[in-house]
């Protein structure tokens, strides 16, 4: 058990790495083709790209969780509509409160707010977490704040669309908490990704396509460069296809927020990929950020009521033995 929830957090850890660094394909690819047009592609290339996964697994090794009867495919599909539509709703209510005024690293601080919003959704779901995590919690916030905020924090309402956006992660974390143990993770994954996809192309045909022959034209030539391409082949195939279905095998059997809180890491990994790849300034502030999110991750992971009751049964063994 011990060894399966170390290796579901290095899933994760991959996951918050590919997330992170997609923040510079996201940034590059949006200016190329517009963001709603990005991120409905991508996904739609993300869900493709499992396709063949898909068929080949069945070949190969076919999953214990492949769906048998009517009610397991009903199920699969109520994962994955569900996981895409939140997925849709997230992306889409943190790129409105980016367009109506919100800075990129304020709006990275308020969508990382889903590490508080989670295990405070869970308490309803009754999903305990100990002492250490909430602390967790606590330095995580505290080092997304050193990250991600620059100047004095204030709050407009272009906030409150990107605070939304959080609640919307943090539902779909729960989600996959509860359907991951029940259905076939890379199944769920294509789901999820058609979904996100095909509902995206409302807010794509409406706010970057246009009305007229002109504004279509001028839509679709974003597509003949490669900065769009690159930047979206790699969102597709490994944001999506490779990330997002490591978080569903990632998340089963670990407690949703430790989940988030090693997830909370992608920001961690964009600041470090922005200064390696894009030559931005790294300050002293976000190195020290950096260092309370890794703090709070390791405290988070350490199961001090595991020892506690360790360090009991073995005193009351010596007291008996006296």
């Amino acid at each position: 058990m011990k060894t399966k929830k170390i290796k579901n957090s290095i899933l994760l850890i991959l996951t918050a790495f590919i997330w992170g660094v997609a923040f510079v394909a996201q940034s590059e690819g949006g200016d190329a083709v517009g963001p709603y047009t990005f991120n409905s592609v991508r996904m739609i290339l993300g869900g493709t790209a499992l396709l063949p996964v898909i068929l080949l697994m069945d070949r190969l090794r076919p999953s214990l969780k492949r769906p048998q009867t009517a009610q397991q495919q009903k199920e699969l599909f109520l994962g994955g509509i569900s996981c895409g539509v939140l997925l849709f709703a997230g992306s889409t209510l943190q790129q409105m409160g980016l367009f109506l005024g919100t800075q990129a690293g304020k709006a990275g601080f308020l969508t990382a707010c889903y590490i508080l919003m989670v295990p405070l959704i869970g308490i309803f779901l009754h999903k305990k977490c100990g002492w250490n995590v909430w602390i967790g919690v606590v330095l995580a916030l505290a080092g997304l704040y050193l990250l991600c905020i620059k100047d004095s924090f204030t709050l407009q309402l272009s906030d409150g669309l990107v605070l939304l956006c959080a609640v919307a992660f943090s539902l779909h974390i729960l989600v996959v908490d509860h359907f991951a143990p029940k259905v076939d993770g890379v199944r769920m994954s294509c789901i999820q990704f058609f979904t996100c996809g095909i509902v995206g192309i409302v807010p794509m045909i409406f706010a970057e396509m246009g009305g007229s022959m002109e504004s279509l034209h001028q839509w679709a030539r974003g597509f003949a460069s490669l900065d769009a391409w690159i930047p979206i082949l790699y969102a597709g195939l490994f944001s999506c296809g490779i990330a997002y279905t490591l978080q569903i095998f990632g998340q089963e059997g670990l407690n949703p927020t430790v989940a988030s809180l090693l997830m909370s890491l992608e920001s961690v990994f964009s600041v470090l990929a922005g200064w390696l790849i894009l030559k931005e300034t790294l300050s002293a502030r976000e190195l020290w950020g950096c260092v309370l999110l890794f703090v709070a991750i390791l405290l988070a992971q350490v199961d001090f009521g595991r020892k506690i009751k360790q360090e009991r049964l073995v005193k009351n063994g010596i007291d008996e033995v006296q």
